[in-house]
């Protein structure tokens, strides 16, 4: 099967003529148009920045003009947007990132919110509270709601510098 595979790989690779075409297209990008929001608030909409950090359930990066397509499953936690006024922290609890070969990316978020909102010391007492309720919980669907409530939580701490 791999004799047939490596004899056949010239017919299955993309003619570079078309990978040249597609990536030339967002060569000339000179920012990354960033729309970025939750149900409750918008916070970018098609906005030019420079860099954005998002963590997601395949890992963290960082998205810069010309990113390969990509979608993507955010997890809780750090969404730093960087743009011509500096650095801007949220965190995001769940949600999808979509980059586009236009440099354009879209950030739905479930839940989103400017990291300088949350008071360290409360999250930190929510946190010990969660994980009491886990430790605690008697059903399947409140086990499964307290290790969603630690995650959350936790992701939260950390990114506080907890």
């Amino acid at each position: 099967m791999l004799g047939f595979i490596t004899r056949q790989a010239p017919r299955l690779w993309r003619q570079p003529g078309s990978l040249i075409l597609r990536r030339s297209l967002a060569d000339g990008a000179p920012a990354v148009s960033l729309t970025f929001g939750s149900p409750s608030e918008s916070f970018y909409s098609e906005a030019e920045v420079k860099q954005v950090d998002v963590a997601t359930t395949a890992g963290s990066f960082g998205i810069l003009p010309n990113h390969v397509p990509t979608l993507a499953t955010l997890r809780p936690g750090l969404l730093t947007v960087t743009d011509e006024e500096g650095v801007h922290k949220y965190f995001a609890s769940s949600g999808t990132v979509t980059i586009n070969d236009d440099s354009t990316v879209q950030i739905l978020a479930e839940e989103a919110h400017p990291i300088d909102r949350f008071d360290p010391q409360a999250v930190t007492q929510q946190l010990d509270q969660a994980q009491q309720s886990l430790s605690s919980a008697a059903s399947e669907e409140d086990k499964a709601k307290a290790q969603i409530a630690v995650e959350c939580l936790d992701a939260l701490n950390k990114a506080l510098g907890h």
